[in-house]
Order: structure tokens, then sequence, then C-alpha cells
């Protein structure tokens, strides 16, 4: 910890304590409840000491009433600086990893798409890992310039996705900080399905003339959750063409648009994950399929599963008269192979 605010490491986990047992009480801390810290391994002789410095030093006050201490403004907002510091770090240094983890993943489900291709003479595509049923870690609003906020949103996974929030007028670090804790009291561990009107509603009210920040910043945390910006890896869309039942319909052009426009593809993946059956090996045959354009194939998919509910799909599209068996063994080995590179990963 730093010793520029003229604490040294003693001082400020004794600070600390009092700060946090405050916050959970509502009641003035005395020594001996500052020494069951198990972490300090301090006699509560020693503890008085370092409180008595830092009464002194204006971070902590004692009420007339009373034998203990409560923080005062000047120790709140060490704590509270302290706090974010420590949030920022931890933001970074996720982004940082993110980063390398995505551009390698990146490379893994290319070359898998394309190995699934080459292997089965069809066409092929893997979506990249998503959470239809994200869950929010924290939220981190930041100062960008007098009209403009970022909001750092992290998810479980640690996924983090960063969105440009518009403001009327500038915000101060003040309601910067009383916005950030507003947002993280209320909404961490909570899905997108929990919040609903009534907490929406509530939280604008306690923003009070703010109310606007927090419906953008509710807006951006809506859309990064979303799975629209999906990216899907394709491989092998001309092997359509092997196939005279296929390649001697217009159909065969509406798969290879279907494939370079990749928006229907995203609907069978979000079709895929969101059904809780589908998470084996699924076969659609013709009209069975989701995609329109291939009603006059056959699509299987499969679900593959990285941990902390992150999943994507791998499909497979061909013909009706497709070598299922092949198939499926392929894809069940691909499965396995994505499983153990992303858990060696971790």
């Amino acid at each position: 910890m730093k010793s520029n605010h003229g604490l040294d490491d003693r001082k400020l986990k004794i600070l600390q304590a009092i700060i946090k047992t405050y916050l959970e009480t509502g009641e003035p801390v005395g020594s001996r409840t500052i020494s069951k810290h198990a972490d300090l391994n301090l006699s509560s002789a020693t503890i008085r000491n370092e409180m008595a410095d830092l009464e002194d030093l204006g971070y902590i006050m004692q009420p007339h009433t009373s034998a203990g201490r409560i923080p005062s403004d000047r120790g709140y907002r060490l704590y509270v600086d302290m706090l974010m510091e420590e949030k920022e770090q931890e933001v970074t240094e996720m982004r940082e990893q993110m980063l390398e983890k995505a551009d390698k993943m990146d490379q893994i489900l290319k070359q898998a798409a394309k190995v699934l291709a080459a292997n089965t003479n069809y066409a092929t595509m893997v979506s990249a890992p998503s959470n239809n049923r994200n869950k929010l870690k924290f939220i981190q609003l930041s100062q960008v310039d007098d009209e403009q906020i970022i909001a750092v949103i992290v998810m479980e996974g640690n996924i983090i996705k960063n969105k440009i929030v518009t403001v009327d007028e500038p915000l101060d670090n003040e309601t910067l900080l009383k916005l950030n804790m507003l947002l993280n009291t209320n909404l961490n561990g909570m899905s997108i399905e929990d919040i609903n009107l009534g907490m929406i509603a509530r939280l604008k009210e306690q923003a009070g003339i703010h109310s606007e920040v927090i419906s953008d910043v509710l807006d951006a945390v809506a859309n990064v959750i979303q799975v629209d910006d999906l990216e899907i890896y394709t491989s092998g869309a001309t092997n359509i063409f092997k196939y005279p039942e296929l390649s001697d319909k217009q159909s065969a052009q509406e798969i290879i648009s279907a494939f370079e426009e990749k928006h229907q593809l995203v609907n069978l993946v979000t079709q895929t994950l969101a059904e809780e059956e589908n998470k084996g090996i699924q076969v659609y045959i013709g009209n069975e399929t989701p995609v329109q354009t291939m009603r006059d194939c056959s699509v299987v998919t499969a679900t593959y599963e990285l941990g902390e509910g992150m999943q994507g799909t791998i499909g497979i599209i061909g013909p009706k008269r497709m070598d299922y068996e092949h198939v499926m063994k392929t894809l069940k080995t691909l499965m396995a192979e994505l499983d153990a590179i992303f858990h060696k990963e971790h």
C-alpha cells in the first residue's frame, strides 16, 4: 500500500477495518472489535495507539457518547480512493488478459472451422463463446471529457465491454463516485433478466438529477449483454457446390449468401443456445432448420462450453444425405479438443 497519505501499512489496515466494521454495523468501533480481525494479529493496546494517531491525523473521530471511533469524511475519501484505484487496476489487468486470450481464441476458432470443413467436405461455422445469461460483476464510470463518460462493464467470465455515454453537463469526481456506488450496490450479480422496470425506476429516483445518466448506462448494459455482435467463423461454404441436389438450385446461392452476411447464422446460434435441452448434438433436417435459406439442407449443431456459463456453437451444413455418423464423430472430437485447449488456458 502507498505511504503518500502519511499512513503506513498497519495504519491503513486498521483504518480499513474500522470503516468496513462501521459500514456493516453503523456503531462506533472500539479497539477490541478491531483486534478480532484475523489478518491484523495486533494487541488491543497497539490498536488503541494507532487509532489515537489516526484520530490526530483526521481520518477517524470519536463521538462524545462513545469510546469507539467512526470514520471522518477524510477517512471515507481515502478508503474510496484506494477502492477505486484497486478496481481500475483490476479492470486494466483483466482487459490485457482478455485481449491476449481473445486473440488466441480468434485463431483457434478460425482454425477449428477450417479443419471441420476439410474433414467433412461440408460448410462449417463456429461461434465465439458468449453468455446469454450473463451476470454483471461491476460497472465503472469515468470521465472522458465534459460531454462524455465511459462505462466499463465487466461481466462474469471477465468479459469487458466499453460504452461511451453522452452527458448534458460535466460530472465531478464526487458525483461519478456516488453513481458508481449506486450502480454496483444494486446491480452486482444481476443478469439482464433481473433488471426490471421497478429496479430501473428506483435507481433513477436515487440518482436524482442524474437519473438520465443512470438510464443511459442501463441501456448500455442491456446492449452489451445482448449477443447481436456475436463473432462467427465460417469455412467451406463452396463445398455446397459439390452436391448436385443443392448446386442445381437457387438454394446454393442463398446458402453462400447466408455465410457471407452471417446474420442468419447469428439467429441459428442464438436459438441453439437459448434452448436448455440443446446442450448435446442437434440435427435439423430440411424444414426443421431455424434458418429459412437452409431448408434443403441438414444442419448439425453442437454446443461447446468453457465454464462460467460461456458457450459457443459449432455447426455443419450439408445435404440431407450427409454422412451423419462421421459428422457427429467429428463434432464430438472437436468439442473435446476445444474443451481441452480452453481449460488448459485457465
